[in-house]
């Protein structure tokens, strides 16, 4: 028998789940049979079964030969064409992804007083917070999510305030896809026209990474709500580690519908961020994507965000802008690119206007 709710209204809900450190695992587990009004999104923001394009996908890259010129070509004709793609056969062991999804349960499955210490009133770093939902100060409706986000300052640093039931997973996973995002930049760069990439390049599309660990849990109404709204990533590039559940759409080329991106084994989903589409004056593709709920399974999911640093400047680059090309994008400073768009509700592709020229 399901328990009873103990919440007589709706602020009731927030503070057990937002102040108390429950997320939205706490109201899962309490075996809701009807979603909190707090998460019923307006119909836009859900997904029409209608919508769908069944039969088409994402690219699929087998990474084993990532130099050839036929693989390297497909890699960047996916990022000018869809923005996303997955890949197989890249380097990062199998026992490296089952190891950081088996410490992402071991996370969400600590009591809520534990998580809780990295709440952001508690957390012993900026660059550690357990949260729920994107933006729940800007938010009409929540979204169904918890997430643990981690950035990397230091090993020191990440060994002595990361959470013990997940650090040395994550670590450990950001490690071993370093060579696979170092393959894909060479990759994307050269058609670019940027042959080398040097330090001074290295430290604009790489300078720092942010790690996600999110869990969606079992939600009795899924059609009402959403996991993650609609948003294209702020990153150069993003790393995705989806498990065995799937429910990652991205928007199709028509701007209308939507594609799933169903769970490979072993497979890892590669997509463009705003940073590289700005950087490549468009040429590269962020593309609008979000998550579904479902009242099946908790899913969870594992993102590398691979970012400039927060004191770059990005802008097209010059060898983008070599033939005369007009520039797109004007210069801005990262941190202020990623401060306008966690201040706002997620809103689809709205946060690159910030960065754009008008005519």
């Amino acid at each position: 028998m399901a328990p009873t709710i103990p919440f007589s209204d709706s602020s009731d809900v927030s503070d057990f789940v937002i102040n108390k450190g429950h997320g939205v695992k706490g109201l899962s587990e309490m075996g809701l049979k009807t979603l909190p009004k707090q998460y019923v999104q307006s119909s836009e923001e859900t997904i029409d079964d209608s919508k769908i394009l069944a039969h088409e996908s994402v690219p699929v890259i087998d990474m084993s030969k990532w130099d050839d010129t036929e693989v390297a070509k497909s890699i960047c004709d996916a990022a000018e064409k869809w923005g996303f793609f997955q890949v197989v056969n890249h380097c990062v062991p199998v026992q490296v992804l089952e190891g950081v999804k088996e410490a992402t349960h071991r996370f969400f499955g600590l009591p809520a007083e534990e998580k809780k210490k990295y709440s952001k009133e508690l957390s012993p770093s900026n660059s550690v917070r357990f949260g729920t939902s994107f933006s729940p100060q800007a938010e009409k409706a929540l979204e169904w999510k918890d997430y643990l986000s981690l950035f990397y300052v230091s090993e020191d640093e990440s060994s002595s305030l990361w959470p013990p039931a997940c650090k040395d997973e994550v670590l450990e996973y950001m490690r071993k896809s370093e060579i696979l995002i170092e393959q894909l930049l060479q990759v994307l760069m050269k058609r670019l026209n940027v042959n080398k990439i040097d330090e001074t390049k290295r430290s604009l599309l790489r300078g720092s990474i942010r790690t996600n660990l999110n869990y969606y849990p079992i939600c009795p109404n899924p059609e009402l709500t959403i996991g993650v709204g609609r948003h294209s990533d702020v990153s150069t590039l993003t790393i995705l580690l989806q498990d065995h559940i799937g429910g990652l759409y991205v928007r199709s080329a028509d701007g209308e519908n939507w594609i799933h991106v169903p769970p490979i084994e072993g497979s890892l989903v590669i997509n463009v961020g705003d940073a590289l589409q700005i950087l490549s004056n468009g040429r590269y593709k962020s593309v609008e994507h979000c998550v579904v709920a479902n009242r099946s399974s908790n899913r969870i999911s594992v993102p590398i965000f691979v970012n400039p640093r927060p004191i770059d400047i990005i802008c097209p680059l010059p060898e983008v802008l070599a033939n005369g090309k007009k520039a797109l994008y004007k210069q801005v400073l990262y941190s202020d690119y990623v401060k306008h768009f966690f201040r706002k509700a997620h809103d689809g592709k709205k946060t690159v206007d910030f960065a754009k020229l008008s005519n």
